[in-house]
């Protein structure tokens, strides 16, 4: 892991650990990365309770509890999902705060209006939710790194 993602993960679970907040990530297109990154940082088991990575619909539905319905109206990469992703994984965990990511990381999946490299991310935590799409440049590899960096660095900001 490279140092501004170790003191990206360090300043989270600081600001975690000083609330006595645990921490859920549900995740697709970065399939546990962000999960990764946060439990990289020694003590993280303090502030992280659990990950889940639902990368098919099916389990976005049978472990967050997204309504089949929302998925087939907006699709899998929608901010409506990740909102319905981040809350899911607070139902389905003791945790105080979710993040979420759902996206096309490529080099194939894209569509018109859904490019390779879009993204959707939420953040949930006291019955808020804050979401927010955008479109990454690069290789897989290169989308997924930006999508962990930009989980991380929003849960900050949802934080503060």
């Amino acid at each position: 892991m490279d140092n501004d993602l170790i003191s990206l993960s360090t300043a989270v679970g600081q600001a975690l650990h000083a609330r006595r907040w645990l921490l859920a990530t549900a995740e697709s297109c970065t399939g546990g990365g962000v999960a990764q990154a946060v439990t990289d940082i020694g003590g993280s088991s303090a502030w992280f309770e659990r990950g889940f990575v639902t990368y098919s619909n099916a389990a976005k539905t049978g472990m967050l509890g997204v309504p089949a319905a929302l998925i087939a109206e907006h699709g899998a990469v929608s901010e409506a999902v990740a909102a319905a992703m981040a809350q899911g994984s607070l139902a389905h965990s003791p945790a105080q705060v979710a993040v979420s990511t759902t996206g096309i990381a490529g080099p194939t999946g894209g569509v018109p209006g859904k490019p390779v490299g879009t993204v959707c991310f939420g953040w949930a935590r006291d019955g808020r939710v804050h979401t927010e799409r955008l479109v990454f440049a690069g290789d897989r590899q290169a989308v997924r790194e930006q999508a962990v960096v930009h989980a991380l660095q929003g849960l900050l900001r949802f934080l503060a």
